[in-house]
């Protein structure tokens, strides 16, 4: 009966002794995210933090596997518990920002994209961030500062100028619009949506029925069926 006992008792020490440690778990995580493994990097990291629940890296690291998988919550309260452990990091804060900025809570992301620029102004990714957060409060003024920011940094992004452009459409500055859709459209010949909405504003705006029907013509060739609706209505002879 004794010797049972020892025979089960060894390879379980043994186990626990070579268990691996929260760094190492966290390590494998980061190299499961970066392999597109999100239920392997959950899971990593989730045995890294009930190693070790003081590991700030390891809960935002988790929380940000969550965001991958669309798991707004459960990265919303991953990102908590990592800002609660460690409330200098800009990180946990700009990554519950993003989150909430997909449930639609515009004003809990604007608290959390402005603690982050005011712990690391740096780090410019958080101004476009920002901009759409106050664009989804129109509040555009606020959110056409945000968007000229991001573009000072690099002003090679046609996303930005497309929502800068929605922005200055709330504004009530069509012309400006245009200007910032065409950006976005030399930046990106594909992007439809630019298109589309340079086209219904060149329309409804300004009533260049010429030039908004050439655009929806291409945002509709591109695939954005929306465009169909005005080019039935508009822009048959």
């Amino acid at each position: 009966m004794y010797t049972r006992i020892w025979l089960f008792a060894i390879p379980l020490l043994w186990a626990l002794s070579c268990s691996p440690s929260p760094d190492k778990l966290f390590e494998a995580g980061v190299e499961a995210m970066e392999a597109g493994n999100l239920e392997k990097a959950v899971s990593l990291f989730g045995r890294a933090v009930e190693s070790d629940e003081s590991f700030a890296r390891a809960w935002n690291a988790l929380g940000v596997a969550y965001f991958e998988k669309k798991e707004w919550d459960q990265a919303i309260g991953a990102f908590n518990r990592a800002i609660a452990i460690d409330s200098t990091s800009y990180k946990p804060f700009f990554n519950r920002g993003n989150a909430q900025l997909e449930k639609r809570e515009f004003r809990s992301a604007l608290l959390d994209y402005n603690t982050a620029n005011g712990l690391d102004p740096s780090q410019t990714d958080i101004y476009y961030n920002r901009g759409l957060a106050l664009l989804g409060m129109e509040a555009y003024e606020d959110a056409l500062f945000d968007f000229d920011m991001a573009l000072s940094v690099n002003p090679n992004q046609s996303i930005v100028y497309f929502n800068k452009a929605k922005a200055q459409l709330g504004n009530n500055d069509p012309l400006g619009a245009i200007s910032s859709l065409t950006e976005a459209i030399n930046l990106d010949k594909r992007n439809a949506a630019a298109f589309y909405l340079k086209g219904v504003t060149q329309m409804s705006a300004l009533g260049e029925k010429e030039g908004g029907c050439a655009d929806l013509k291409v945002a509709l060739s591109l695939g954005y069926t929306q465009a169909k609706e005005w080019i039935d209505e508009f822009c048959v002879d």
